[in-house]
């Protein structure tokens, strides 16, 4: 998991502290919409990923704002958590691009390219 935190420090330019808590809400996201397959086995053989999760969970981490609470679901809804965080829409595409290419390290590209399929729109952040 450091070496993903590292990669999307450098590929955002943002802090290992941003780019853990930015991991942790994608991760949470996609832990939520498919709590079974491609994705638990992902996060079940990556050292430290749910400690992520819980971490991007916590009141502070998870910015909350008036917007965040009505547009909490879907990908608009972590978009907007994202956002609250401190990443542009720009940055936020970098954010999947190396989020999902680790996994393919991980998890092969068939697993991946299941999780992007299962959730209309996510394969534009890819």
């Amino acid at each position: 998991m450091q070496k993903l935190i590292e990669n999307v420090s450098a590929a955002l330019d943002v802090d290992a502290e941003l780019a853990k808590i930015s991991i942790g809400h994608v991760l949470a996201f996609l832990e939520k919409e498919l709590p079974d397959g491609a994705i638990t086995e992902f996060l079940n053989k990556v050292a430290g990923a749910r400690e992520i999760i819980d971490a991007a969970s916590q009141p502070a981490a998870a910015n909350a704002s008036p917007l965040g609470s009505l547009l909490s679901g879907g990908l608009m809804g972590l978009a907007t958590k994202l956002n609250a965080a401190g990443l542009d829409m720009g940055q936020i595409h970098k954010l999947g691009r190396e989020i999902f290419g680790y996994a393919e390290t991980i998890v092969g590209k068939e697993k991946v390219d299941e999780i992007a399929r299962s959730i209309p729109g996510l394969s534009q952040f890819l």
